[in-house]
């Protein structure tokens, strides 16, 4: 059964939905620091189940911390984007 709920603040999954399409890769550890967030695993999830996002995993050792990217030339317009980051799918000159 598919929700429309992230159990996350809005704030946050418009966070990480930027940040990976501004090509940044990103950790837990950047969530918290930037946006006081615990969550991104949980964002993730859903971006990548719910709404197909092609996001990469790499983990740092020796500590297993998980880094998550979009692939380099991502066509952000085929994207499918959560309602709280709707506005970041719109492309400049469309509307």
């Amino acid at each position: 059964m598919t929700t429309d709920k992230f159990f996350s603040k809005p704030t946050q999954v418009f966070w990480t939905c930027k940040a990976l399409l501004d090509g940044r890769e990103i950790s837990h550890r950047t969530e918290i620091r930037e946006v006081r967030g615990w969550r991104l695993g949980a964002i993730i999830h859903r971006l990548k189940t719910e709404y197909a996002w092609p996001i990469q995993t790499a983990y740092s050792t020796p500590d297993h911390v998980a880094f998550y990217s979009l692939p380099i030339g991502i066509d952000r317009t085929a994207l499918r984007f959560p309602p709280s980051a709707s506005a970041l799918g719109n492309v400049e000159g469309e509307e």
